[in-house]
């Protein structure tokens, strides 16, 4: 128990640099008449999942985001293993991925059509990135997968919404690496000027990220 209790230490002293760490320069925002790529920030009221269109994704960069190929738009979250994937949770799973270092996942979802529209009752925000922005994004999430000596990802089982998996992570979900800290990491790994420690809820990150980009939908109860 000592053990896990020096590797939270260690996990937790990491993260704190790193949202001390600069953003990456010359990325976001986009120059005027540059590329862009649009990812959307879509809240589902206790985490947000990052969506981007399919076909921008570079070739040979995240391949798991070819066991979709017949989807428009790929939607990705990040959580705690057992609390996320399990249907209806409990407060013993809440207070466990709270309190101690556990094991995560990724979950993908694949979905074609506006994004609005796909998630009707969520709030929505587009944000533009450069073209190399998009690309470290996508680096980003293939990076948060955990493989097999062959370099695969699994999937876990089905996702639960929609046609999708849930996939291993190598990252540790705890109190201060949330699935709001992960995601705040993505979007700065792109360039955007968010601090991770500082967006462990989701109306922070949301509220934060909106300064990037556009509000498509607004939460329901503005």
């Amino acid at each position: 128990m000592q053990t896990r209790y020096l590797v939270f230490a260690i996990v937790l002293a990491s993260l704190l640099q790193l949202g001390c760490a600069a953003v990456p320069e010359g990325l976001f925002p986009p120059a005027p008449g540059e590329p862009t790529k649009p990812v959307y920030l879509v809240s589902h009221g206790w985490h947000a999942g990052i969506v981007v269109r399919r076909a921008d994704i570079p070739p040979g960069v995240w391949p798991q985001s070819r066991d979709f190929p017949d989807a428009e738009f790929l939607e990705v979250g990040w959580g705690d293993r057992d609390y996320y994937m399990t249907r209806r949770p409990h407060f013993g799973h809440v207070l466990k991925a709270g309190l101690l270092p556990t094991a995560s996942v990724l979950q993908i979802v694949g979905f074609n059509g506006p994004v609005e529209r796909y998630f009707p009752r969520s709030e929505v925000i587009r944000i533009d990135l450069s073209e190399d922005g998009f690309e470290r994004l996508c680096r980003y999430l293939e990076d948060s997968h955990a493989v097999d000596t062959a370099g695969r990802a699994q999937p876990l089982g089905r996702s639960l919404y929609g046609r999708g998996s849930f996939y291993l992570s190598r990252e540790t979900y705890h109190l201060f690496n949330t699935c709001n800290a992960w995601t705040a990491r993505a979007m700065r790994a792109a360039g955007c000027p968010v601090t991770p420690a500082a967006n462990l809820l989701v109306d922070t990150l949301m509220s934060n990220l909106s300064r990037c980009g556009t509000v498509i939908r607004p939460r329901l109860d503005d």
